[in-house]
């Protein structure tokens, strides 16, 4: 399928599952952060016709990150007579919330819970517009080495690009005419304070995650089972304690 036709078929089917509903959204509420995922699953969520709110939830967001949101927010409200965008500044909130728990601190920091504190953000939008959560994992993410926060970026309603990889998403973004800038940024989950990278964390890029997805003999393969194994526990169904009849 070109990326043309694969723009035209999930927009079709988030519109289709939207009507399916047996009640129906009135809305579709979008995280965007900058990064290609968000911005090609916002911008195919508003070529639906349904409204769109699109939001940016900073925390302590790295200027050049929220640049690129609010740049690609201007571009789709230019673009889309449906979209609504909106900026919930998050940094008070999650001050709160860290110095709160300063005593439950970890090597990780508070990182996952800023996903899942605009997670929850994003739920109480859809709540007040009758709205569903658009997710914006790709294959690799999502499927692949589980890099996303569990009940965080992990926690949507539907997933329009979590069949396409990270490369099938940038011919996407370019198809869209996504700006450049956001197509060329380097990914991150804008989740430190150090703006650290997805390949830095993951160490390995999208490109070579993908060959070792696809080809059991690639040289960076054990490297990929490795991090997907760490992961599984996102990825598989909740554990449930079977009870004996």
């Amino acid at each position: 399928m070109s990326p043309s036709e694969k723009v035209k078929y999930i927009s079709n089917w988030i519109k289709s599952y939207v009507d399916k509903m047996p009640v129906k959204a009135e809305s579709l509420v979008v995280g965007i952060s900058g990064g290609i995922d968000s911005s090609v699953s916002s911008t195919l969520s508003a070529m639906t016709g349904i409204k769109t709110i699109v939001l940016t939830m900073p925390i302590r967001q790295k200027e050049i990150q929220h640049d690129l949101s609010l740049n690609h927010q201007k571009w789709l409200t230019k673009n889309f007579k449906n979209v609504e965008a909106h900026t919930v500044n998050l940094d008070k909130l999650f001050e709160t919330f860290s110095s709160t728990l300063n005593k439950f601190d970890n090597e990780h920091g508070f990182a996952n819970s800023r996903a899942r504190l605009r997670m929850t953000t994003l739920y109480q939008v859809a709540s007040a517009n009758n709205g569903i959560v658009v997710g914006t994992g790709n294959k690799v993410e999502d499927f692949g080495v589980g890099f996303y926060t569990k009940y965080g970026d992990g926690g949507v309603d539907i997933s329009p690009i979590a069949d396409c990889n990270k490369t099938d998403v940038w011919e996407l973004g370019k198809e869209l005419k996504i700006l450049k800038e956001i197509i060329d940024a380097p990914p991150t989950d804008g989740l430190w304070d150090d703006g650290r990278t997805d390949e830095g964390q993951l160490g390995l890029s999208y490109k070579e995650l993908e060959e070792a997805m696809n080809n059991e003999k690639s040289p960076n393969r054990q490297k990929y089972l490795k991090i997907r194994e760490a992961n599984l526990h996102k990825m598989d169904p909740i554990p449930v304690c079977k009870i004996p009849n």
